[in-house]
């Protein structure tokens, strides 16, 4: 026949090469589908509820009119927010119908799980009687709501004052004290926070919360003890020791009292080192101080060992503050005290418009009896110390991790780029955090450098959910690069 052209060699070589790419990308999109078949993702825990469908405005349409309306220093999680449209127990669930383990309760304000039946009950019933009255008048909630919360306090706290939040709570509680002991100056501690009152931004110890106005006069804070990061370890009496000096070099001598919470939750689930409260509150009380209790988020069972965070530590405080788990979610906060402590109040009106309405102590009141019904303490306990095992096994696997730390399902997750200077991984945390969110995770951060995963689910939480958030954990961080 007749002689092939050049053209026309070109051209069959051209198609051969063409036809081997196109074997070979099929053979790759072979490979991936088979490894994504035989190397499956971890599956979240099976779980029998349907969400109503959701039929509202877009992620976009509420973005933007977050950002007209609301204010400008909200922020959100992930690149893309989530729009979150329903809960129930430990799952939330997106505007898709898309369900997610809640790693992080709203911020540890989720106690006994997202619309637990019995609290939406216990709610329904007093809205259909009587949504709001205030204690000018007598009302069964509050006082019955009082009796039963009063009645798993230690030793003598015995008497409450209902307010609407923890930030109120505290500010309530450093005001009984500066007048029952007639002193001013009270002692915090660093990377402890309060609140964001003109008070409790004072008694705040980390930058990030603080304005840059006024605050802070007579509160004095001391030096943390922090096992991982402090410059004594684990040794809570040299750290106390701190609290000694700094009553005798910045305050008259004699304080007012003593904040602290018994595992520091925004600033990063740090545990407070062994025998320090005990060492801190002789300290304080030798001075003519009262001891607060901050138990906005370690109360109500949640570190598993005790009802209260500060029993872990074997202390029985003058004051305690509660919030966000007491209510599930409901806008109740509480102040606990003394009979003698209470009376300083008297000497002038006290009175909070919206402390005690009766739906809100409804709420309450049933928090209070799932938590002992449904055992949740010591369910905390056992859940938080299997995944405290896993979450060591993983940090024992990445060398990211630098520790994890805790007690019951109040937990953290510190991420570091090097174990020996302990610098905060940043970008380490941000991929995870993210990667988690697409497997079906949500987790909370925290920490002065946003570099510790804060676990803190509702109590709910069980051992097949705590499975899935390791094996999840597992997959992210293999993907760092």
């Amino acid at each position: 026949g007749n002689p092939i052209s050049a053209e026309a060699m070109a051209a069959t070589a051209m198609a051969g090469v063409l036809r081997t790419k196109g074997l070979v990308r099929q053979a790759f999109s072979e490979t991936i589908r088979r490894y994504s078949t035989t190397a499956a993702l971890p599956c979240i825990p099976s779980f029998p509820h349907t969400p109503k469908p959701y039929r509202g405005l877009s992620p976009l349409e509420l973005l933007e009119q977050r950002q007209r309306f609301l204010n400008p220093a909200l922020f959100h999680y992930y690149k893309e927010p989530l729009l979150i449209t329903e809960g129930k127990m430990q799952y939330l669930y997106d505007h898709t119908g898309r369900r997610y383990l809640d790693a992080f309760a709203g911020i540890v304000t989720v106690s006994v799980g997202h619309c637990h039946p019995k609290v939406v009950d216990a709610m329904r019933q007093q809205n259909d009687l009587l949504q709001h009255t205030t204690t000018i008048y007598l009302n069964e909630q509050i006082c019955q709501y009082a009796q039963e919360l009063a009645a798993r306090m230690p030793g003598d706290l015995k008497v409450c004052y209902f307010v609407n939040s923890g930030s109120e709570a505290n500010d309530l509680a450093l005001t009984m004290a500066r007048l029952y002991t007639g002193s001013y100056d009270v002692i915090c501690l660093r990377n402890a926070y309060h609140g964001m009152s003109p008070t409790t931004m004072g008694a705040t110890g980390i930058h990030t919360w603080k304005y840059p106005l006024p605050q802070g006069f007579g509160l004095h804070h001391a030096l943390n003890p922090d096992p991982y990061h402090g410059v004594h370890g684990n040794d809570g009496s040299k750290y106390a020791a701190d609290v000694v000096d700094l009553i005798q070099s910045a305050t008259p001598g004699r304080v007012a009292g003593f904040l602290s919470e018994s595992i520091q939750g925004v600033g990063g689930a740090i545990p407070l080192a062994d025998g320090y409260l005990r060492a801190a509150y002789a300290a304080v009380r030798s001075a003519g101080g009262l001891c607060i209790a901050d138990e906005v988020q370690t109360g109500f069972g949640r570190t598993g060992g005790a009802y209260w965070g500060f029993q872990n530590h074997g202390v029985v405080p003058d004051i305690v503050t509660m919030a966000k788990g007491i209510g599930n979610g409901v806008p109740l906060a509480a102040v606990v005290t003394t009979p003698e402590v209470a009376r300083v109040l008297s000497q002038r009106l006290h009175f909070n418009t919206y402390g005690g309405n009766p739906v809100v102590c409804a709420a309450g009141r049933a928090v209070l009896e799932v938590v002992d019904e449904e055992r949740l303490q010591e369910h905390c306990k056992a859940v938080g110390n299997h995944l405290l095992a896993r979450l060591r096994k993983l940090q024992d696997k990445y060398d990211v991790i630098g520790d994890v730390r805790g007690h019951g399902l109040m937990l953290g997750v510190e991420m570091v780029s090097d174990r020996g200077t302990k610098e905060p991984a940043k970008m380490e945390t941000a991929q995870v955090m993210e990667r988690m969110k697409d497997l079906g995770v949500l987790l909370g951060k925290g920490g002065i450098n946003g570099n510790v995963f804060r676990i803190k689910p509702p109590m709910c939480f069980t051992l097949e959910d705590a499975d899935f958030l390791c094996d999840a954990l597992d997959v992210a961080l293999s993907e760092l690069c």
